[in-house]
């Protein structure tokens, strides 16, 4: 291996490598696993998203029907109408607002794909200045992208210069799936508290559950992010809060159901 690509294997790999880090040793490169969670980021945050829009919305409206003083049948009903309806708006809105994303970036691809067709040496210098502004040499920083250019020149594009990658990239119906999943998850624990205890207990029951539910969740997702646990779990519990406090003042209030 030549001295200057072993100085760019090793520079690059310092900045970018998404799943392993690079170290030579004479002639041989070798290579350690490392555990990261970025490719987690697509479906957990339809996922989360689904989970706690499931629970919030649906135990917000068990409260407000309650504080209205409907029957356990109106309470039920209400809950399984939220669940229903919520959990296909969840899916089509993940649907269409991430088939959005997919359409935007094969768009992008497109155009550039044509560039490096018709205006290759001007895409090959727009690589260098990127990897310039990275802070590589300008001699390295070419030779870097004439390499990538030379192995795969739309996916260093797509990479470094449009911020495209498979670990982000747009997947509308993995999206909607974990989205309209989660959703129906969620809604189904306040409807089981529900069926579960008396009528007068209701609101009692449900806020308690609810939150405790919200908690866990925030916790879990946190902790499936790498994040701080606590901080997820109280941070998903008190919006929680705010949104059945919310509906319970109406339906104590003005007797109608807050959707």
């Amino acid at each position: 291996m030549t001295q200057s690509l072993r100085a760019i294997i090793t520079a690059y790999s310092e900045q970018h490598a998404p799943s392993y880090s690079v170290r030579l040793t004479g002639a041989s490169i070798l290579r350690h696993s490392e555990f990261h969670r970025s490719h987690r980021i697509g479906w957990l945050r339809a996922a989360v998203m689904g989970a706690n829009d499931g629970i919030v919305s649906t135990a917000s409206l068990i409260i407000g029907v309650a504080f209205a003083h409907a029957s356990h049948e109106a309470i039920l009903l209400t809950g399984v109408a939220g669940l229903v309806s919520g959990a296909m708006s969840m899916a089509a809105g993940e649907y269409v607002s991430v088939s959005s994303q997919a359409d935007t970036e094969a768009a992008d691809l497109a155009r550039e794909r044509v560039e490096l067709a018709t205006d290759h040496e001007s895409e090959l210098k727009e690589l260098t200045n990127i990897y310039i502004g990275r802070g590589l040499k300008p001699d390295l920083a070419h030779q870097v992208a004439m390499q990538f250019t030379a192995h795969d020149a739309l996916a260093a594009h797509a990479r470094d210069e449009l911020g495209i990658s498979e670990t982000m990239n747009a997947r509308p119906v993995q999206a909607a799936l974990a989205s309209a999943g989660t959703f129906s998850i969620g809604a189904l624990l306040p409807l089981v508290v529900v069926l579960s205890v008396p009528t007068t207990h209701t609101i009692l029951y449900v806020a308690i559950m609810s939150l405790a539910f919200l908690a866990l969740l925030g916790g879990l997702a946190a902790k499936a992010g790498g994040a701080n646990t606590w901080a997820g779990a109280a941070r998903v519990a008190f919006w929680g809060t705010l949104a059945m406090a919310a509906t319970a003042g109406v339906g104590s209030l003005f007797g109608v159901v807050a959707a």
